[in-house]
């Protein structure tokens, strides 16, 4: 067999790789299996009978195996292993795959491939772009929210300590000390029955109620606004990220976008590869060959 054939196999493959990766139905048939890998993982904490659970467990292997094959066809469909491992969340599932081949039966990591199989369902975040977004999103605006979260801790400390002060003697239980104080603002907070609260210490302070009143507009309605803005604000910028950089969507949705060029361009680039390796090797013979 001529190296060109073999070139021409391989070539092939990988074009039919590509196709299987960017198919609308095979991402809509992944992401069926893994809700019901996540059906599969709340089903087994249920009492089940013999033959049910191990039904479940040849489910499981089914699953896993699956996974294990889907994520060697986007592998072998780069044609770079190394771009595959440039994307995080590639590295994510290939880390929650391997995982899973973990066999957990009379094992003292039982537990522990249990919960990572618990993890299985993330994988839906790494399968729709859309998700991604929104994950993305939330941890860039984790560290924008830090200092807002830490002025929300200087009013809950300033609150707290001022209600541990005039409190304490009326409820020891709620505003004993400078901790408990800020805990029973918490409750005041998410509005878990803090009239209750407020009524107890209006019968000794007639006018506490400003006290409940100022912290509550400060907290519930200044600074949960600021998070909310600061969310939609990193939101919008991966939206228009997501646009501006066609990598960042996953091949089905450039597929759905464009049917007719996506998976075809993936294909020519493919060959062109194969083609332009062959033709290097080619040159490398003749000029052996020369030599001699």
């Amino acid at each position: 067999m001529s190296d060109k054939t073999l070139m021409d196999r391989a070539s092939g493959l990988k074009k039919l790789f590509i196709d299987i990766r960017s198919n609308k139905v095979f991402e809509l048939f992944v992401i069926t299996v893994i809700v019901i890998s996540a059906l599969k993982v709340g089903i087994g904490t249920y009492p089940l009978g013999p033959k049910l659970t191990a039904g479940l467990k040849v489910l499981d292997y089914a699953v896993t195996i699956f996974f294990l094959v889907e994520l060697l066809i986007r592998m072998a469909a780069e044609p770079n292993p190394k771009r595959f491992f440039s994307k995080g969340w590639n590295v994510f599932d290939f880390v929650i795959v391997t995982a899973s081949l973990i066999p957990i039966d009379e094992s003292e990591m039982a537990l522990l491939g249990r919960l990572l199989r618990v993890f299985r369902v993330l994988r839906l975040v790494s399968m729709i772009p859309e998700l991604q977004v929104l994950v993305s999103a939330l941890l860039q605006a984790i560290p924008r929210m830090a200092y807002v979260t830490l002025l929300m801790f200087i009013i809950f400390y300033i609150y707290g300590a001022a209600g541990s002060i005039f409190f304490a003697e009326i409820n020891s239980t709620l505003w004993g000390n400078i901790s408990i104080a800020m805990l029973t603002l918490f409750r005041v907070a998410t509005f878990e029955d803090w009239t209750d609260v407020m009524y107890e210490t209006m019968e000794v302070y007639p006018l506490s109620w400003l006290f409940y009143l100022t912290f509550i507009f400060l907290v519930a309605f200044i600074f949960l606004n600021m998070m909310i803005g600061i969310v939609i604000q990193v939101l919008q910028d991966e939206h228009n990220k997501m646009e501006e950089n066609p990598e960042l969507k996953g091949p089905a949705m450039i597929a759905e976008e464009n049917p007719i060029t996506a998976p075809s361009i993936d294909a020519r680039l493919a060959r062109i590869e194969a083609r332009l390796e062959h033709l290097t090797d080619t040159l490398a013979a003749g000029a052996k060959r020369s030599g001699a």
